[in-house]
């Protein structure tokens, strides 16, 4: 075997790489000349990358208006609840992470799915008789937006397609699509409160359906699905046998006079991957706390779901150590009226915005029942002077100041 020698010509610890030689047996291998390597510079954008689209952005980085100079700007574009400051969160829960962070306890790496304990505390805060949770159903994600990534790349291949609700939350799609996933879009029907139109749903059905997407509490919709509704749901979800993935981030956020359901305690037969977090509820957004429930009481994901997550979360080595260190006294110690208070002003604040909005000759909105938004109906008729609904909005921003999302004739509040 030919022995080799790195030869550095020059001064210093660290030679320029064109002053780096290999020898051997006298034979100098020039690094330009490198047997297989092209002579010339050819770096390009994966496909994943030209793959991964956002929608709303491209709304947003599309729309070349200024606001009105004389008006505060009012962005109601995205869903951070902390935003313009008026919901904090509890004191409870910044001291719980103040703690952690004294104690120098958590700095460390956890397991990629989290620490034991931690996962621990998630299962029992979620845990009752009709969905029951142990540590080891529980994956710990960076944000509920990882927890839904996981949860579409350990259900669906390349090739295979997913089903997705319209109007839905656009980051279902720019995940899918970035993973080489089809999007099948089934409808939600404003004239029955959002519910999904079953029989469409259905339809779309086919044998490269991986699983089904059910987001209720709804973004963008503000709507909650009674029981029965989502017992129809797991109906159609039975007969097809496609598991479903369930965003439940604003689970338990809805007004008085509605019930929230989580759909696995309500699923006999249907495997779900229920995801959540920190975010909304507790309004932490930035704390980056998300994670995924195992529910399959069937045993039909098996070990190779549970396996397969845990691979795959391996790929950024989990959530932040110190928020997962405050998990526990924050599911278990925020005190009731934290959660209370919240509901009071998102309530009072969807009242005003559907009172105001239903006087006004050619918008409809849709009554919320939970979440943080609400959907009103462009009657474009009514606006013979905007050729489309993009131009409407346009000119909420121009002249009010007030940014708002379109959906096809829908706008986002």
């Amino acid at each position: 075997m030919d022995s080799y020698l790195i030869q550095v010509n020059g001064r210093g610890d660290h030679a320029p790489l064109l002053d780096v030689h290999l020898k051997s047996t006298g034979n100098t291998i020039s690094p330009g000349k490198v047997k297989g390597r092209k002579p010339r510079w050819a770096v390009r954008a994966s496909e994943m990358s030209k793959k991964t689209f956002n929608p709303i952005r491209a709304i947003v980085d599309s729309m070349k208006v200024e606001p009105n100079p004389k008006k505060a700007m009012i962005s109601l574009s995205l869903g951070d609840p902390t935003v313009f400051g008026n919901l904090p969160t509890n004191d409870e829960v910044t001291q719980a992470v103040k703690d952690v962070l004294d104690s120098g306890q958590y700095n460390g790496y956890a397991p990629s799915v989290g620490y034991q304990s931690c996962r621990e505390a998630v299962a029992a805060y979620y845990n009752c008789p009709e969905a029951p949770l142990k540590a080891q159903d529980v994956i710990l994600t960076s944000g509920c937006s990882q927890a839904i990534e996981l949860a579409l790349a350990v259900l669906a291949n390349p090739g295979q397609n997913i089903l997705v609700p319209r109007p839905g939350f656009s980051l279902y799609k720019t995940l899918a699509l970035s993973l080489g996933i089809e999007v099948k879009l089934y409808n939600l029907l404003p004239e029955k409160a959002w519910e999904i139109d079953l029989e469409h749903l259905e339809s779309l059905v086919d044998e490269k359906t991986a699983c089904l997407i059910v987001n209720n509490p709804s973004n963008p919709c503000g709507s909650v699905f009674s029981k029965s509704h989502l017992q129809e749901i797991l109906a159609v979800a039975s007969r097809q046998c496609v598991p479903i993935l369930a965003d439940e981030i604003y689970g338990d956020m809805v007004f008085a006079d509605c019930k929230y359901e989580p759909i696995a305690t309500l699923s006999t037969n249907v495997p779900v991957l229920s995801c959540g977090g920190l975010a909304k509820r507790w309004l932490v957004p930035g704390w980056r706390m998300g994670w995924i429930l195992i529910h399959d009481r069937r045993d039909i994901f098996g070990n190779e779901i549970r396996d397969g997550l845990q691979r795959l979360s391996q790929r950024i080595l989990g959530p932040c150590t110190i928020v997962q260190g405050a998990l526990e006294r924050i599911l278990h110690r925020t005190p009731p009226e934290f959660y209370h208070n919240t509901l009071s002003i998102l309530k009072s604040n969807a009242d005003l915005c559907y009172a105001a909005l239903s006087a006004i000759p050619g918008l409809q909105p849709v009554r919320p029942a939970g979440a943080m938004y609400l959907m009103v109906e462009i009657e474009m008729e009514h606006f013979p002077e905007f050729e489309n609904d993009v131009e409407f909005t346009e000119r909420l921003i121009s002249e009010q100041s007030v940014f708002c999302l379109c959906f096809r004739n829908l706008i986002v509040a």
